[in-house]
């Protein structure tokens, strides 16, 4: 009430059914109703229940911001402005159902015991685990159970598990390149032997895999959606991985990037529901389907390798905090999360088209943007020039947070470009407004 969650006027639930939902004894309910009656927080209508006092009046506290509400498009402008515009991997903050996700995060908090206060389990929330185990059988053909879900803080704590339990001293590791900048750094402190294997149109190129490194202990790969160039691991070419990985004993681990977000085609089958001799470990996080703060993810692991998986994941984190859990299984559960995919999935392919589209009107015949099907940004590849590290941080001083292309690749054969998020652009004039702010500097490097 204070907070303003509940106002004036509404009901409040009944003393059995909120006994029920905090598993109190009724007379514990009671007695605290009868407070909050007695100092004027509450009336009792009788039949009609209890209701928040129609004529309470609670004076705001000069540290309390706003009620939590809808973002709009101040809101929306005003953290752009901050963090920079045309992030790659920042989700439609604008679009995300704050109210349901706040209502969801009451619940879950007044619905916290006790004894829910003291350790988390280790592997996870069982409900959220569940959510995610039936998650993944429906939409991308992983065939697991709750038992098969291990719930991490995020990427790195994927990665950081992974390689824990998996990985030997002095055993190699294979990843491709291009590959996410932040994987490449993470795994190069845990390993001296990180190699990088080339990506063309189809993919990791699972021959010079064989031929280079057929020792490597692990290959890490985004095969649905390449981080960054945006490609698909071809099936014959998954058939050849999954193969090597069984005749070597080695694992493969799946990032399913951006794999829920496809546009121009049915959503392709993960690697994981392919793996028949389950050599595959199946990672992935809520960063971009909700929000990067949630700073959950979450694992498939390996039958055969549980043991080692759990093990490593008592040592290492000793389980993640269960409230933001308890939000997330009501998030998935109820129903939310699929209808806010499903929404997306619409969004970001109308607001793509309006990035390419105002891209080529802003610099015609500097980028070529071959069109990939989904993710959440366009990989603009630099037709005549290599200066794509001098040009993005050129746009970072008008505040449009770009990634160059370069950098992330380890080997010396590499293209030039920028990467560019598209998911919070509203209009095609905003696109247009923000890509014109570096024009004249962007025209006078590439021409000088």
């Amino acid at each position: 009430m204070h907070d303003g969650l509940l106002k004036p006027g509404d009901r409040v639930p009944s003393i059995r059914v909120l006994a029920q939902e905090l598993q109190v004894a009724k007379k514990t309910v009671e007695a605290a109703y009868a407070v909050l009656v007695g100092e004027g927080y509450l009336v009792s209508r009788g039949p009609q229940g209890t209701q928040v006092n129609p004529a309470l009046t609670v004076p705001p506290r000069a540290s309390e911001t706003a009620p939590v509400r809808q973002c709009g498009n101040h809101d929306l402008l005003a953290l752009n402005e901050h963090e920079g515009f045309l992030r790659p991997g920042l989700p439609a903050l604008d679009r995300f159902p704050y109210k349901k996700w706040l209502l969801l995060s009451a619940r879950a908090t007044r619905a916290m015991r006790p004894e829910e206060m003291v350790n988390p389990p280790v592997a996870g929330y069982a409900p959220l685990r569940a959510a995610i185990a039936s998650y993944l059988t429906l939409s991308r053909g992983v065939v697991c159970t709750a038992d098969d879900i291990f719930i991490t803080n995020g990427y790195r704590g994927n990665l950081l598990l992974t390689v824990q339990a998996l990985l030997g001293a002095g055993e190699s590791v294979a990843m491709e390149d291009p590959g996410y900048f932040l994987g490449q750094r993470l795994l190069k402190t845990l390993t001296p032997c990180l190699h990088a294997i080339p990506v063309d149109n189809e993919g990791l190129q699972v021959d010079a895999l064989q031929h280079h490194h057929p020792d490597a202990r692990l290959a890490f790969v985004t095969p649905t959606h390449h981080s960054p160039l945006g490609v698909s691991l071809s099936l014959p070419r998954k058939q050849q991985l999954l193969a090597w990985a069984s005749r070597h004993n080695a694992w493969i681990v799946e990032d399913d990037y951006d794999g829920e977000f496809h546009f121009t085609r049915n959503v392709l089958p993960s690697l994981k529901s392919l793996d028949t001799d389950d050599r595959v470990v199946y990672i992935g996080t809520f960063s971009k389907t909700i929000m990067p703060s949630v700073r959950i993810g979450y694992l498939v692991m390996p039958r055969a390798a549980r043991h080692a998986f759990l093990e490593s994941g008592a040592l290492l984190t000793g389980g993640q905090p269960l409230l933001i859990q308890k939000i997330l299984a009501a998030f998935l559960t109820g129903g939310e999360f699929y209808t806010h995919l499903r929404k997306m999935r619409t969004l970001y392919q109308q607001r793509r088209t309006m990035a390419i589209t105002a891209l080529h009107a802003v610099y015609p015949g500097v980028f070529e943007t071959p069109l990939e099907d989904g993710g959440m940004h366009v990989v603009a590849y630099l037709k005549n020039a290599t200066c794509d590290e001098a040009l993005a941080r050129l746009w970072h001083q008008h505040q449009l947070q770009v990634s160059a292309l370069s950098p992330w690749y380890r080997r010396p054969d590499k293209r030039y470009g920028l990467i560019i998020g598209y998911a919070n652009l509203r209009s095609a004039e905003e696109a247009v407004a923000l890509l014109t702010r570096a024009r004249a500097e962007t025209l006078a490097l590439l021409n000088g």
